[in-house]
């Protein structure tokens, strides 16, 4: 088992940054590939960026490709998505979340662990 816990989400205005924050704990051993996925109000979870167990390969969905950046920090257990440019679409609860296969977590499939969720407001 993986507990997964985010951070970092906050209140900014359109052209701000943050940086989110994805603590694992548990079996940590095993090195997962990670992901980062947002559920804006009235709208299904979708996929933002994930990035593979040695950091050596990420992917992006085109929404944000070029403003936010994923990374990890094996050594601490913690993923991270900083996030610049934003903009009031981005508003959304950001999930992280893991999976246990070499590569991205592109195609978004047989994500095994979830966290909460931490909550991004982008006011205009």
């Amino acid at each position: 088992q993986v507990q997964l816990v985010e951070s970092g989400g906050g209140l900014v205005q359109a052209g701000g940054s943050l940086r989110l924050s994805c603590a694992a704990s548990g079996r940590t051993s095993v090195r997962y590939g990670m992901g980062w996925f947002r559920q804006a109000p009235g709208k299904e979870r979708v996929f933002v960026a994930t990035i593979s167990r040695t950091g050596g390969s990420t992917y992006y969905a085109d929404s944000v490709k070029g403003r936010f950046t994923i990374s990890r920090d094996n050594a601490k257990n913690t993923v991270y998505l900083q996030m610049n440019s934003l903009k009031p679409e981005d508003t959304a609860i950001y999930y992280c979340a893991a999976y246990d296969r070499s590569g991205t977590g592109w195609p978004p499939l047989g994500y095994d662990y979830w966290g909460q969720g931490t909550q991004v407001t982008v006011s205009s």
